[in-house]
């Protein structure tokens, strides 16, 4: 019997909106591993977002898929296609008919604006739950409507739980459930490969064979991503490399070759390093397994992003057992696990937003941090502001240079400390943990869950400022 477990006919229900859970985005994954990792405890609707989703307006039943990932009986998992994440019109009908006790939502919250011009005849039957990360300070004043918008804040990184709390003000913080819950890996799908094993693997992947020192990016190819800045930062560090050293090498890049958002990476190869090169581009979709491999495969997994709300990448490449170079920004920071003056892991307050002005140095064996060299602060008239943290590709080379400097022993013995940190309850980013943590999160909003008022009377006085309450440098 799994901890926790409840009879089907007991469970609470909840709804949840978000990317479909079959879907391979990082969105997709971690609903899959939410509602399957809590079907023993739960019973899920998921409206399950898509662009053109060929299920649309279908209802399909999951749960037999459940019971098997999660090795229970009575799964009740059912998704409801749909082209988008909603609208007023969808969510009522859902709501009607399928009774839930709680909805959840999870992604950026400008899909969610429809949504939360309806939150009060929504509260009103049910609390809302926002699974919720946000990149980088300043603290996002303008999401303050989103926040008073929902009873409970489950808050993906560290520097989300925090920016929650600076927006919200301690008044407001204190009528809100707001827990940190990080995205957490399937130790079962993601974890390291025995070395004979592993060669018999990358036969298929690799049929010319694996080189002695391999990097992996395995991302979008959008320009937060700065996959230029790592070409750029792996061609500085060949060029440091003896002809014969620079024949061992290899960078993997797992993303699409082009993209409107991003760039045309072939004819940016091309342009630093000719026509005869190492940067392997692996453009096919890949199954978990598929992953696995390639995790295993390389030597370091590099995330040069300049926002990052958490970047799954480095969480599945540490479960296998690989270590991680990252910029030192939003959610990645926690993957780094940085200590403060007495050795415990570092959190936020409104005095200290990020660690990404280098306040704190050390940081996990198995990290390689990278400190931007500029903080820009960027927006859009939706983001009107947020830092850009900018990494210098010299930087990004010498990191690199640091990890390929260790033998291949040290560099798997240090990857291993990041293995077994990743599956720790300290740092509660295995699946197991998540699904546990948001058990918890959730059954605390439906414990402490009081109807909304049918209608508030609000005096109406003059707007307060919006002005930031936090230092900018810190």
């Amino acid at each position: 019997m799994k901890n926790g477990y409840i009879p089907q006919k007991d469970r609470k229900k909840i709804l949840l909106i978000s990317d479909d859970m079959l879907a391979t985005s990082g969105v997709g994954n971690m609903a899959k591993e939410i509602i399957v990792g809590t079907s023993h405890h739960f019973n899920w609707v998921q409206i399950g977002a898509g662009i053109n989703h060929p299920h649309h307006g279908q209802r399909l039943d999951l749960s037999n898929f459940a019971n098997e990932e999660n090795e229970i009986e009575d799964a009740n998992v059912i998704v409801l296609p749909n082209k988008d994440y909603g609208d007023i019109r969808l969510i009522r009908r859902v709501i009607d008919q399928e009774k839930p006790d709680a909805l959840m939502i999870f992604t950026d919250p400008r899909y969610f604006e429809w949504l939360f011009k309806m939150e009060n005849e929504i509260r009103i039957k049910i609390p809302i739950i926002y699974y919720n990360i946000w990149d980088a300070p300043p603290a996002p004043m303008y999401n303050k409507p989103y926040y008073e918008s929902c009873n409970t804040l489950l808050a993906i990184s560290k520097q989300t739980k925090n920016i929650n709390e600076v927006v919200l003000g301690e008044e407001l913080s204190k009528q809100k459930i707001i827990k940190y819950v990080p995205h957490g890996i399937n130790s079962k799908k993601y974890y390291p490969i025995p070395s004979n094993e592993l060669k018999e693997k990358q036969k298929e992947l690799f049929p010319n064979g694996v080189k002695d020192f391999v990097g992996l990016f395995n991302s979008r190819n959008i320009r937060r991503k700065n996959i230029p800045d790592l070409l750029v930062a792996w061609k500085i560090f060949e060029d440091k490399l003896s002809i014969q050293e620079r024949e061992n090498v290899q960078l993997i890049l797992h993303t699409d070759a082009v993209d409107s958002n991003g760039t045309d990476l072939p004819v940016v190869c091309e342009s630093l390093f000719g026509l005869k090169h190492n940067i392997f581009l692996s453009t096919n979709k890949m199954t978990q397994e598929g992953l696995n491999i390639l995790y295993n495969t390389a030597d370091v997994t590099i995330l040069p992003s300049s926002n990052e709300g958490w970047g799954l990448s480095l969480t599945e490449s540490m479960m296998a057992g690989t270590m991680i170079i990252a910029t030192v920004t939003g959610g990645m920071q926690d993957q780094m696990r940085f200590e403060d003056e007495k050795g415990n892991w570092i959190d936020f307050s409104k005095e200290f937003m990020s660690n990404h002005f280098g306040t704190y140095q050390k940081s996990g064996n198995w990290a390689v941090p990278v400190f931007p060299r500029c903080s820009t602060l960027v927006g859009s008239p939706k983001t009107p502001y947020i830092f850009d943290d900018k990494i210098d590709p010299r930087d990004l080379a010498e990191a690199i240079m640091i990890v390929y400097k260790l033998s291949k022993t040290n560099r798997k013995k240090i990857g291993m400390e990041g293995h077994h940190w990743v599956n720790s309850d300290e740092s509660g980013m295995s699946a197991r943990m998540m699904s546990q943590n948001m058990i918890d999160g959730i059954n605390q909003t439906l414990e402490n869950y009081k109807p909304k008022p049918a209608y508030n009377l609000i005096k109406v006085v003059e707007k307060k400022s919006n002005k930031l309450e936090h230092p900018i440098y810190y």
